[in-house]
């Protein structure tokens, strides 16, 4: 099998531009790789979610939805690694490993089948995968999703609630 393939956009790059704000992590840092108690077990790893602190969004947000999108998985259509649905305007911070959520807030089922945050697992010997963080303000209290929503559903409720996006992009390889 042959990993070898275009790079993919970053899915941000090609959706309607919204404003940015502030988005910060004690455990992950802009495109360094990320720790391995942030990568899935399959790997090695402890499959923790980072700690996350977000500032300066819009006075009109009414919620948060956070995600975790890697663009670069062999797939055609990426893999969804973490989609945090409904969280409370008063909610601007994760702490590491957050259990358990926010009241009102949950996770639909990410593209490990988990309604939680899966950790990152590139194929051994791929290039280095981009996974992009995304706190997206939003201009309603809840998204009307339920947790048996798809991500791409989701995202797509997204496109019509968002008033701003923070995000942070880490990498990760798995070495062949």
């Amino acid at each position: 099998m042959s990993l070898d393939r275009a790079t993919a956009p970053d899915p941000y790059d090609v959706l309607p531009p919204v404003p940015s704000f502030t988005v910060t992590s004690t455990d992950m840092t802009d495109g360094q790789p990320l720790d391995e108690l942030y990568v899935h077990t399959s790997v090695g790893g402890k499959n923790l979610s980072p700690q996350l602190s977000w500032s300066g969004f819009p006075p009109e947000t009414r919620g948060f939805v956070v995600t975790c999108f890697d663009p670069d998985a062999p797939t055609g259509s990426g893999f969804w690694h973490w989609v945090l649905v409904n969280l409370p305007v008063s909610v601007t911070s994760l702490e590491r490993g957050v259990d358990p959520l926010p009241e009102g807030a949950f996770c639909v089922r990410s593209d490990y089948g988990d309604r939680a945050y899966g950790g990152s697992a590139p194929p051994p010997g791929d290039r280095p995968h981009r996974y992009v963080f995304a706190v997206h303000a939003i201009d309603v209290d809840r998204l009307e999703v339920t947790p048996d929503a798809s991500p791409a559903y989701v995202g797509f409720n997204l496109a019509f609630h968002t008033l701003a996006r923070a995000t942070i992009r880490p990498t990760f390889q798995v070495r062949g």
